[in-house]
């Protein structure tokens, strides 16, 4: 003989919540984590960016793009860094 035991439908719906907000903690948890940030050096970060390695540089020195030290004559850029300057200091073209 198995045990029945009757709650209020409020009570069921607030258990069927928080069970689905845990499984949904454990799937994202489980995920493998997501890919490590792809590092360019500065010749690759200027092409890919549209700048001259000289202005890529202006730019790490003025705190505008963060950089990371390479060795000690070179820097290099994370592609998300990059992906995120063009569309944060970008000029607008001015009409003629």
């Amino acid at each position: 003989m198995q045990a029945v035991i009757i709650i209020p439908e409020t009570e069921w719906r607030q258990h069927l919540a928080r069970l689905d907000k845990l499984e949904q903690a454990e799937a994202a948890r489980q995920a493998p984590p997501p890919p490590p940030d792809e590092v360019l050096s500065t010749a690759q970060a200027s092409v890919y960016i549209g700048l001259s390695v000289d202005a890529l540089l202006r730019a790490r020195r003025a705190g505008r793009l963060q950089g990371v030290r390479l060795n000690e004559k070179d820097w290099g850029f994370r592609r998300s860094v990059l992906d995120k300057y063009p569309r944060r200091y970008h000029r607008a073209a001015q009409a003629a």
